[in-house]
């Protein structure tokens, strides 16, 4: 039986020293990926991606672009050994948009690159220029911390799974929401270590730079269907995808919904993670238990996705 086969790609907080590393040594598919990107940017992303030190990877103007090209070379590995292999529709969690329009064909890899490093760039200067912080609700319904973040005045970054769902804003307000979580049903409320309030109005700047890039990029029809994170749809025409890349840097993913629509919708009734951490396998079991997952990040874990894909 032929297998409906949704591609995913990581977002930012994904990233760890040495990803791509045994599969560059392994792969030329990959290995042309990472050399590719070393010379677009002008710096050696690789060096930093495989060596570190961590502190330069988790920066947002690095770790954006190597999540990018990482995803890119474990679809080029997978290819490589699986030249037949095709999918049927794909999805990204907040950068990981754009890795997954990359893969459909709405831009290629070079546009798409100086999209990301324009997108990592920007944002690294707002958080630089706002005192903005993130944390995570955990175990309240999104009605209730849609009324939390009217409280604190924050704003809903991430609907990650149910039950699962990240606030962003001002550091003195995020703490403010962190305080009244219980309040609104929550069971704890975490905050996170980010370098800022992504996915906020903190973002605005970031957003108004990205907007202008898009506006001068190459956009074409993505050969799948592209589900894209503020709306939780497919989006096709051009001037669709420039808005929702854009809206995204200040605007919630809606990576629930998103999941649901891929599943319910597109029929999708298999997942390929292609990224670091299995973090997206996790979400996809807690928005629909049993949902078939293969993560590939490596060597090892493409060789396993290889057998299985196989069989």
């Amino acid at each position: 039986m032929s297998q409906k086969i949704a591609l995913l790609f990581a977002g930012q907080g994904a990233q760890s020293v040495g990803m791509g590393k045994d599969l560059v040594a392994a792969s030329p598919a990959a290995a042309a990926i990472f050399q590719q990107a070393d010379t677009l940017l002008g710096y050696s992303l690789s060096e930093t991606t495989f060596e570190g030190p961590v502190e330069e990877l988790t920066k947002t103007a690095v770790c954006q672009p190597a999540l990018y090209v990482h995803g890119l070379a474990c679809l080029a590995a997978l290819r490589e050994r699986l030249p037949d292999f095709q999918f049927a529709a794909t999805a990204g969690l907040s950068l990981g948009e754009f890795t997954a329009h990359a893969a459909a064909g709405t831009f290629d890899f070079a546009s798409g690159l100086a999209l990301v490093d324009k997108r990592a760039r920007a944002m690294q200067a707002a958080c630089d220029e706002t005192q903005g912080g993130m944390a995570a609700i955990i175990g309240a319904d999104e009605s209730s911390i849609r009324n939390l973040a009217s409280a604190a005045d924050v704003d809903l970054a991430n609907l990650n799974c149910p039950g699962q769902i990240v606030v962003s804003g001002e550091v003195s307000k995020v703490a403010l929401a962190v305080s009244l979580a219980k309040d609104y049903g929550a069971r704890k409320a975490i905050e996170l270590t980010v370098a800022g309030a992504f996915h906020s109005r903190l973002m605005e700047s970031a957003y108004q730079s990205l907007k202008a890039a898009l506006e001068e990029t190459s956009i074409s029809e993505p050969t799948v269907p592209v589900v894209c994170n503020v709306d939780a749809i497919p989006v096709s025409a051009p001037q669709d995808i420039r808005r929702t890349l854009a809206d995204q840097v200040t605007g919630s993913v809606r990576w629930t919904e998103s999941i649901e629509h891929l599943i319910d919708h597109e029929k999708i009734d298999l997942f390929i993670e292609l990224g670091p951490g299995g973090v997206l396998a996790g979400l996809v079991g807690r928005i629909r238990k049993g949902t078939p997952v293969i993560s590939i990040s490596n060597l090892a874990t493409l060789d396993e996705a290889i057998t299985k894909l196989s069989a």
